[in-house]
């Protein structure tokens, strides 16, 4: 039904590796904090956390809506991760990680994407890259001896189902059109609107499920 192999967030280049990605993989691997929820600056979820891990801002909606959530985590990793589902490593690394994502830290994790340099590294049932992993692994507050695990996969993919705008989906205030857009514009599997992913060409990217499927799939968790 689908494709074997998972496709990548967004194409992976040299700026994804830039500052946001040093900064969270330092706090990971080493330093004095590196036992404690990583710090740092602005987060467009500031104070919103427990002190471990991430609440979204959308809680109470998102509780509300739980089957909702599951099945949207669902529709991506059939487009991300058919295959492999949370222990997929992107199929064009040349050099794999030596266990499962999932039997891995967070901070082996980040180890084996700064001792692979010039490949790609979307990992798990959503494909994160190196910069988006960074980037919502500090604004959950994970730990460097977290575990990548199916429950934090989830929590980490929650923060992008915030970013495409999950809450307002669901109280009606942003269209279904919008919302399949916002979520192609993040999972290069899914196809916007057009019927093509966005990022069709970039790195080998397409869209690993058809408009009809994603259309239905959505129509699911509230009809248009």
């Amino acid at each position: 039904m689908f494709l074997a192999w998972p496709a990548l967030c967004w194409s992976e280049t040299a700026s994804l590796l830039g500052a946001g990605f040093a900064q969270s993989r330092d706090a990971l691997l080493g330093g004095d904090d590196a036992q404690t929820p990583m710090q740092g600056g602005a987060s467009l979820f500031a104070g919103r956390s427990d002190g471990t891990f991430f609440a979204p801002p959308a809680l109470g909606l998102f509780g509300r809506n739980t089957n909702a959530v599951q099945h949207l985590r669902y529709i991506i990793g059939q487009a991300e991760s058919p295959r492999d589902g949370y222990d997929a490593v992107q199929h064009g690394a040349r050099i794999k990680p030596t266990k499962p994502p999932t039997q891995m830290t967070l901070a082996e994790i980040f180890a084996w994407i700064e001792a692979t340099p010039g490949q790609p590294h979307a990992i798990g049932r959503y494909q994160f890259i190196p910069d988006t992993l960074a980037r919502v692994v500090h604004q959950v507050g994970a730990r460097p001896q977290d575990r990548f695990s199916p429950a934090m996969q989830d929590r980490l993919a929650d923060v992008l189902l915030d970013d495409a705008g999950f809450a307002d989906f669901m109280a009606g205030q942003l269209s279904q059109e919008r919302f399949m857009n916002n979520l192609a514009a993040i999972w290069a599997g899914l196809p916007s609107t057009s019927g093509r992913s966005k990022y069709h060409g970039v790195a080998g990217n397409r869209a690993t499920v058809t408009l009809a499927y994603f259309r239905a799939e959505i129509a699911k968790i509230r009809p248009s």
